[in-house]
């Protein structure tokens, strides 16, 4: 088995959790994918990385984030995945409101001014995490590239509509799940 498929693997056995949640769309579901477990998995993060790096190659990027708490360890496992390559990336978390001490900074880590970055997420349903997050890269002057989710739940259409690309590792029908 390869990257995607040994992920895959560790996706459905951790993260997939069956009964009644609502989502943080207001939806409700029968089954919840609770990536964190999977993100947050010492065998599971490195594969996560490589995968998400692979799915992305062709876009020309050199910094990856979003907004926190999602996409932090994605991106994180992006910029180790990347570190002993021809094409190392850095990794920054956007927060959900600016900070009102210190350096103000809605962006952590380095600067993404005129930077071209991919906003990445676990998961989404209706794209509004990630869009906040595109939102809040273009204030600050970078230039978005296109937004890479781990498992997308619905949200390819609205990221679209926004004008930005859009790919996931893993649909739901990847999974064994309907929507």
């Amino acid at each position: 088995m390869g990257d995607h498929d040994d992920l895959r693997k560790f996706i459905t056995d951790l993260a997939v959790v069956h009964g009644r949640v609502v989502l943080s769309s207001g939806r409700e579901a029968d089954w919840y994918v609770d990536l964190r477990r999977v993100t947050l998995h010492h065998r599971a993060a490195p594969l996560i990385g490589r995968v998400m790096c692979d799915l992305t190659a062709d876009w020309a990027y050199d910094a990856v984030g979003g907004l926190t708490l999602g996409a932090d360890p994605v991106a994180t496992a992006m910029l180790h995945a990347s570190a002993g390559t021809d094409r190392p990336l850095d990794a920054f978390v956007v927060r959900k409101t600016g900070k009102a001490h210190g350096l103000q900074r809605r962006i952590e880590g380095p600067d993404v001014a005129g930077r071209r970055v991919l906003a990445v997420e676990d998961t989404s349903t209706t794209g509004g995490s990630v869009l906040t997050a595109v939102e809040a890269l273009r204030e600050a002057g970078a230039e978005v590239v296109g937004v890479a989710v781990i498992v997308d739940r619905g949200a390819g259409d609205a990221v679209r509509a926004a004008g930005l690309p859009y790919r996931a590792a893993y649909t739901l029908a990847d999974l064994g799940l309907v929507a």
